[in-house]
């Protein structure tokens, strides 16, 4: 699209809001992502927690916003993606729809193409992935098709772009065009009983937004929100029989007793139809496709899963390596950001609540942007490649020994980047037992916010050059933990049959740096939403319970005596041990004091219970608040050499040990906790989690605690 179209329009402009509907793995948002000086848009749907894309640009005289709808098979209530799509389908304000097909796969396509035909709505089909259909030798003949099914058919690349701007013309040109009746036609028997509807529906002058045959067609295929809108009609009693009758004679003539199957039968000799007509395919030599030579390797019953652990390796080396140069520039930004506004501050408490509470707490987690981008991009290229379909693939038999479904691979992948976003992608199991059961154990997968944690203890302990393989273990240890407690609630609270495991493998592609930099942009800023709102409220309480009730006699004491020594060394112990004695006095150091008991056999002092317990706020407030217990002052990071000198002299490497276990187990922070009890659907379900990880967490500590203590 020329710089020219793309300029932002007149306000006068007019307007098309368009629905974009297609399966999933058809190219959708790259599709729409691909259009020059797009603005993307990212909420929720009303309601539920799905993504709600919306893309906003200019051609010609048109202003577009097109809503980038969940992918879906069928317009079917079955899963929440499908009910958003068919709800929004049905029950929204927009002017037409681009119905995106993977070229490469055009009759599976066009099941939901033909549901779409069936709605009184103006539709535009985009034949995406034109480019690779010519490389395997298929033909799509379009302008033929245009005329067949009666709209728009245009051929288009996500990939390379081309057909953009052609679609784009043909919207703006359909939505200036009258509605003209799809040319979706079923068999004699079914338009027998669409046209008596048709007729008895307009002869009483039922009012709808729908046109009368869509009406017809709803109420043939028993769709319940068009019943339910009838049934307070007077006309319904005398339209309850002749649907009855309608039915009995659709299913007489498909021999079948369920209409739905009827039905699907209808839209797949329309499909073959249509397929048959249009697509032309060269015989090409039994040769195999690189996508079938790359999975030869990839997805090998042998090699597979290893090769997939090294990916995974090389991301977490990549994660800690290049993640951590950043760092140090950042966290001098934040120590002299804190010093220039703390000179502006007068008063002592308000000084410091800024710059030690706020500043120093969001600075902390700002601190791992780095780290968790490269997560993010990571993730996003396994999952934009194709990449994650086939390991879920391959662990399906792995993971079924376990309770899990294949599917629950990639919500449980996603989790090592963010629980929240991770929670959310679990709607994509089908049966309510497996997604449940998903939900209780990706907290077992050590999000980004718990890699500070990690991070400081892997550096006060080992080596910098083991850092990475030791990260690495905790990851690994984490999801072998969760699958095993998979096992367990499997056995117990989750019993049932196993459902089988169907996913689409769509082809390798590489998908572009556009689409990446939206996925990776849009968790990073949710990532940074977290630490300019929540994250700063937990390091402000965390503040406050660490500095009251002041201690005005000990401070003047320990004053005193700071200006009687002249040992500049002297003077910084008397500070730090001030500096200890107030935090043990202080609210904070109060209920570290009363739960040390609870914490004790693990090998936990006060101070390390107190910043467990701050770490169900936050897991990024944990390091702060180890630096502010062991009086270093919590201007200190992962890094921090004194706080890892601190560490490693006042903690034992088994109580270390099981200090990473309980950070690896117990429950995610707040925040993930509200989205968890969102998806579960009961506030129970976060009472259950809680439960579950708390004992599951310091059985698994405890037991960690004395075997290093044995071995050692």
């Amino acid at each position: 699209m020329s710089s020219e179209d793309a300029k932002v329009c007149p306000i006068t402009a007019n307007h098309i809001k368009v629905a974009l509907v297609g399966q999933p793995n058809v190219g959708k948002s790259m599709l729409i992502n691909s259009v020059s000086n797009a603005h993307l848009h990212v909420g929720n749907f009303s309601g539920v927690t799905v993504d709600k894309t919306e893309v906003l640009f200019d051609y010609k005289n048109y202003h577009f916003t097109v809503v980038d709808l969940p992918g879906t098979y069928a317009l079917t209530d079955y899963t929440i993606e499908e009910r958003v799509t068919n709800e929004y389908l049905c029950t929204e304000d927009y002017d037409i729809i681009i119905n995106v097909v993977d070229s490469t796969n055009l009759e599976k396509n066009l099941q939901l193409t033909s549901e779409l035909l069936t709605m009184s709505k103006k539709v535009v089909i985009a034949l995406n992935m034109s480019d690779e259909a010519e490389k395997e030798g298929i033909k799509i003949n379009a302008e033929y098709m245009t005329e067949l099914i009666g709209v728009p058919c245009i051929k288009v690349s996500a990939a390379t772009k081309e057909g953009i701007e052609e679609l784009i013309e043909a919207v703006a040109i359909k939505h200036e065009t009258s509605k003209n009746r799809p040319k979706l036609v079923f068999s004699e028997s079914v338009e027998e009983e669409i046209a008596q509807l048709v007729w008895y529906l307009d002869k009483h002058k039922y009012n709808s937004t729908n046109s009368y045959r869509n009406v017809a067609i709803n109420l043939l295929k028993g769709n319940k929100k068009t019943y339910a809108k009838l049934h307070d009609e007077p006309i319904w009693i005398e339209l309850q029989p002749i649907l009855i009758e309608a039915t009995k004679h659709i299913e007489l003539h498909h021999d079948s007793d369920d209409i739905k199957e009827a039905f699907a039968e209808e839209y797949a000799a329309f499909n073959r139809g249509i397929a048959a007509e249009v697509l032309k395919q060269k015989k090409v030599e039994e040769k195999k496709t690189l996508t079938e030579k790359i999975d030869s390797i990839l997805i090998h019953p042998i090699f597979g899963i290893p090769i997939f652990l090294f990916f995974m390796w090389s991301l977490f080396q990549l994660t800690f390596v290049i993640g951590n140069i950043p760092m140090d520039y950042i966290s001098m930004f934040f120590t002299w950001f804190g010093d220039t506004i703390g000179a502006t501050i007068g008063n002592d408490d308000i000084r410091s609540l800024v710059v030690d509470g706020v500043i120093a707490g969001v600075g902390a987690v700002v601190l791992f942007v780095p780290n968790i981008i490269i997560l993010f991009v990571g993730i996003a290229l396994l999952e934009g490649t194709g990449y994650m379909s086939r390991v879920a693939f391959l662990l399906d038999g792995f993971f079924h020994k376990f309770g899990l479904h294949g599917q629950s691979f990639i919500p449980l992948v996603t989790g090592f980047g963010c629980s929240i976003p991770a929670y959310m992608s679990a709607r994509i199991l089908k049966n309510d037992r497996d997604r449940l059961l998903t939900l209780f154990i990706i907290g077992f997968m050590s999000c980004g916010a718990r890699l500070p944690v990690y991070v400081l203890f892997s550096g006060a302990f080992f080596a910098p050059d083991m850092a990475g393989n030791v990260l690495f273990a905790i990851y690994i240890s984490g999801a072998m933990l969760g699958l095993i407690a998979a096992k367990v609630l499997k056995l117990t609270a989750f019993k049932g049959k196993d459902e089988p495991f169907v996913m689409e493998m769509p082809k390798y592609r590489l998908p572009t740096f556009k689409l990446i930099w939206h996925t990776v942009l849009t968790k990073t800023m949710m990532y940074l939403k977290k630490a300019g709102t929540f994250i700063a409220g937990a390091a402000m309480l965390i503040w406050f319970l660490s500095n009251y009730p002041h201690n005005i006699d000990l401070t003047k004491s320990y004053e005193t005596k700071i200006e009687k020594t002249q040992d500049v060394r002297e003077k910084n112990i008397l500070k730090n041990q001030l500096s200890e004695t107030q935090l043990e006095q202080s609210y904070l150091g109060r209920i570290g004091k009363f739960s040390e008991p609870l914490f004790a056999p693990l090998g936990f002092d006060w101070k390390m219970s107190v910043a467990l317990q701050a770490g169900i706020a936050a897991k990024e407030v944990v390091v702060s608040t180890l630096g502010v217990l062991y009086a270093l002052g919590n201007d200190v990071d992962q890094n921090s050499n004194s706080l890892m000198g601190a560490i490693s002299k006042n903690i034992s490497f088994p109580s270390a040990v099981a200090f990473i276990v309980v950070i690896m187990i117990y429950l995610p922070c707040f925040a993930a906790s509200i989205v968890f009890t969102r998806e579960a659907g009961h506030i129970k379900y976060f009472f259950y989690l809680f439960a579950f990880t708390s004992i599951v967490a310091y059985v698994m500590a405890f037991i960690a605690y004395n075997v290093t203590s044995f071995l050692l």
